[in-house]
Order: structure tokens, then C-alpha cells, then sequence
């Protein structure tokens, strides 16, 4: 069902254009995360374990490189960026009570949810630290200002699960925060820090945004349809914890009655088989068509922020970014 950064040959024009840029990123992440308290480094060396495919100092990177070139700042903001979304990442798992996340043990699987919450705040405080060693406070407060949005929209979908009348507009409004914001921040930061002018920094804003919420929505399709042997770590948490995503929106908006009455039991059942009875009702609709089409809005208007931009190899990497991420869900 889903398809890795891996399988799409992307990873290797990558490595070729900025690999070595962001395994310079990866030495100041590990040098401001050295420790010399041995549980806190077997915590952090588990943690690198999952970290996944490094999307947004990536994303960062390319903006920078798309905008003139890629400096040091750029790389020490990279490292804060993928340390704040390490700490989402490490949350989240609590929130879920996820037990794997690429295909390895998530923090509080492997030790507890206090180690969790206690190392998910090491990983922002460190972030924070690093950013206020550039030369203004400008980052900071910028990173600062994004962080409160994605915890203001992680706080929002917890208040909103079990609100099965939760419309398309509002759960837009909760991935615009806590998932296309980070990566509207990178981008944004890779273009500013590139010395471009404000609409061109505007324009690399929106290009993330824009496929966060592309990102966002194939995920959602993935934690309900997805196979976890491919994907790699724990799904169904969103059912579980009865937090709407676009597909069920979808579903109970075009569900009429009795219909809609027995998907709301549904939706609510602890039974063992209802997530599977869920996946086939969406299959049997048009709702993961449907997701997958606003996916691909989302997806085009990333790209069509990019036009304005010179063409490079920078920006050519960035508009197949925005095809891997909702090709993942098909």
C-alpha cells in the first residue's frame, strides 16, 4: 500500500545533491545532544533509530539551496528543526500509545511514557539552546512562534476526538497546525536565511504548508488502509482514539440514515474487527478517493508555489517531494 522515500529513487538524487550537507546537519544535532549521563545516550542513540527520512531539514536544505545556496546557519537551523519534530515524534507516540515506529520499539515501548515525555522535552529544550547560538534571535522566536502552533493543534485534536460531527474545515485546521506548520517553517527558513526577498520567502512558506497538508492527509488514509509490516510502525491509533480524518469525514457526510446511525456506532465500537469493517465501508464509498484527490490539490498547489523560483536541480527535488507524498497512500 504505501510507498517509502526508498522505493521512489529519490533518496539517491538527494544524497547526490545535498548529502553531504545534511550529514554535516546530523553532527550538530549529535554534538548538542551529547550527553555524558549513559541513560539519557542509550534513550538518544534508540531514538536515532527511528528518526525516519529527515524531511524537513531536507526541505529546509532544498529551500536554501533553490534560493542561492545552502550556509552554516542553514544547517545549525536543520538540526533545530528535526529535533523539534523528534520531540513531536516522541509525544506523539505517547499520546497513541504506539508501540513500534520504523519498525522499532518506540520510547515508551521500550522504557515508559515518563521517560518519554521527560526525553521529548530534552529534545526541545536542546532545539531552543542550539537555535539562540545564531547570530540574532530572529530563528528563535520564529521556531518559538511554530512550535506554539503545532502544540496548539495537537491540544486541539485531543479536545476533538469523539466529535463525530467534526467537519472537513476544522480537521484542516488541525494538520495545518500540527503537521504542515513544521514544514512551513523549514521551507520559510530556508528561503529567509537564503537572503530572499519576502515574497519569495511567502511563496517557499506556502510550498510547505501546502504539502504538510498533502503529507497529512496520505497519512490518515495509511493509518486506516496501511499494512504495518510496510509501513513500520503501530496504525489505527486515529480509530482507537476515535479522532476523525478526512476519509471518515468523508464517510459520514455522504452516510444517510439508518446508515449514518449504525457508522457512528461503529466508529465508537471497541470490538476487535471494527477498524477492519470501517476499511472496507470507506473502500466501498468514494471517501478514500476522495482523500486521495485533496491530497493531490494540495500537492498541486505546492508545486505551483515553486514557478516563481529559478529552475535548479534544488527545485526539481522539491516538486517530486510533493508526488512521493501522496503517492504513498495509493
Amino acid at each position: 500500500m504505501s510507498k517509502d522515500l526508498a522505493g521512489s529513487g529519490l533518496p539517491a538524487r538527494v544524497e547526490d545533491f545535498i548529502g553531504k550537507q545534511l550529514q554535516e546537519v546530523e553532527k550538530i544535532l549529535f554534538a548538542e545532544l551529547e550527553s555524558t549521563n549513559p541513560y539519557v545516550t542509550d534513550v538518544f542513540v534508540h531514538v536515532t533509530r527511528f528518526r525516519g527520512k529527515r524531511l524537513r531539514p531536507m526541505l529546509l536544505l532544498l529551500s536554501a539551496a533553490a534560493n542561492g545556496g545552502i550556509t552554516e546557519d542553514h544547517k545549525t537551523l536543520a538540526a533545530v528543526v528535526e529535533m523539534i519534530h523528534t520531540a513531536t515524534l516522541v509525544h506523539d507516540d505517547v499520546l497513541d500509545e504506539a508501540a513500534t515506529r520504523r519498525h522499532v520499539a518506540t520510547v515508551n515501548a521500550r522504557w515508559n511514557n515518563e521517560t518519554s515525555v521527560l526525553f521529548g522535552d530534552y529534545l526541545f529544550t536542546h532545539a531552543f539552546h542550539l537555535a539562540s547560538s545564531l547570530g540574532s534571535t530572529h530563528a528563535c522566536r520564529q521556531i518559538g512562534h511554530a512550535t506554539n502552533i503545532v502544540c496548539e493543534g495537537e491540544l486541539s485534536q485531543i479536545r476533538e476526538r469523539g466529535n463525530l460531527d467534526l467537519d472537513e474545515q476544522s480537521y484542516l485546521r488541525i494538520i495545518d497546525a500540527k503537521t504542515a506548520e513544521l514544514c512551513a517553517l523549514a521551507c520559510r527558513l530556508g528561503a529567509e536565511y537564503a537572503d530572499s526577498d519576502g515574497s519569495v520567502v511567502e511563496s517557499f512558506e506556502q510550498f510547505g504548508r501546502s504539502l504538510g497538508i498533502a503529507f497529512q492527509i496520505a497519512d490518515d488514509l495509511l493509518d486506516i488502509l496501511g499494512d504495518e509490516n510496510e509501513t513500520g510502525k503501530s496504525l489505527g491509533s486515529d480509530f482507537d482514539k476515535q479522532k476523525l480524518t478526512l476519509p471518515v469525514i468523508r464517510l459520514l457526510e455522504q452516510s444517510a440514515e439508518p446508515e449514518a446511525s449504525d457508522l457512528r456506532d461503529l466508529l465508537t465500537s471497541s470490538d476487535a474487527g471494527a477498524r477492519s469493517e470501517l476499511a472496507a465501508r470507506l473502500q466501498r464509498s468514494d471517501a478514500v478517493e476522495y482523500a486521495r484527490s485533496q491530497a493531490q490539490e494540495h500537492a498541486a498547489t505546492a508545486r505551483r508555489c515553486l514557478e516563481s523560483a529559478a529552475d535548479s536541480p534544488a527545485r526539481k527535488i522539491l516538486e517530486e517531494l510533493t508526488e512521493f507524498a501522496v503517492q504513498r497512500a495509493f
